[in-house]
């Protein structure tokens, strides 16, 4: 998995390394990234068994980005040992560009790094975290963010700014659009399809998977519409260079950017289909 398709991918589906018997079922599911958890889902006592399981699929020829344990843990010099035959490292909990830049001190810059920004301290770390070399694109982990400053995961507006500030120092440093956290509710389509679309609104253009049956919704609603393609495409063709109008809009260079943005992104999806 090049880096490009780590920055395309509109999914990003967790699975427990705990069960080796749902890698290739999450890989089956249409996920755009599977994210094989080292982490949260894996206890102290169980560290070493799923780090194990990890390895054995890996080498098999199991395709799969590993969240990896957090650097200022005993496990992280192992799991990393370990992720280097991953698609990418997610680095969980990163504060500072140190916490990043140890994959790319034993692995190279070739193994792409999504850093996840959970602590108000990473958010305002977050554009030195995305200029560090191999990161490719920033993920928002809600739920520990929330816990850092006591709000409701689910709020939209106790998290709107700190989604935004992501957004905007991902632009800064130059990397692609970030992920958006977790939906918690697995049977509320309901609930995901509002998280998924706020998240688009704000400028994220993927989101973190806890369940197959979110994958396909994401998907669909982090893709640009049949009316923005429309829209896009049916600019493009008839506008020219310098400030105009579009169906009673004024047209210039910003405009016919995002135009240019939807279309390939557009272009991208069917390819991926």
């Amino acid at each position: 998995m090049a880096r490009h398709d780590i920055e395309a991918a509109r999914t990003f589906l967790f699975v427990p390394a705990t069960r080796p018997d749902r890698f290739d079922k999450a890989v089956g599911t249409g996920a755009d990234v599977v994210i094989i958890d080292l982490e949260d889902a894996v206890a102290p006592d169980q560290k070493a068994e799923a780090r194990a399981n990890v390895e054995k699929w890996l080498a098999s020829g199991g395709r799969a980005a590993v969240r990896v344990n957090g650097r200022n843990t005993v496990w992280f010099d192992d799991d990393l040992a370990v992720a280097g035959a991953a698609a990418a490292v997610v680095v969980p909990k990163a504060e500072s560009a140190a916490d990043v830049a140890a994959v790319s001190a034993l692995h190279g810059s070739r193994l792409p790094v999504v850093p996840l920004i959970e602590t108000p301290r990473g958010l305002f770390s977050a554009r030195e975290i995305c200029e560090t070399a191999g990161v490719v694109r920033a993920a928002f982990g809600n739920v520990d963010f929330s816990a850092e400053i006591g709000v409701d995961p689910a709020s939209h507006t106790a998290l709107s700014a700190a989604r935004s500030h992501l957004v905007y120092a991902s632009a800064a440093a130059g990397s692609a659009p970030p992920i958006d956290g977790v939906t918690t509710s697995v049977k509320d389509p309901e609930v995901l399809s509002a998280d998924t679309r706020h998240a688009r609104e704000l400028g994220f253009t993927a989101k973190l998977l806890i369940h197959p049956s979110q994958v396909s919704t994401v998907a669909a609603l982090m893709s640009p519409s049949p009316k923005e393609i429309a829209w896009a495409r049916d600019l493009l063709a008839s506008s020219t260079a310098g400030v105009g109008t579009h169906d009673g809009h004024m047209i210039d260079e910003p405009v016919l950017r995002r135009a240019r943005q939807i279309v390939s992104r557009a272009q991208e999806d069917e390819t991926s289909l």
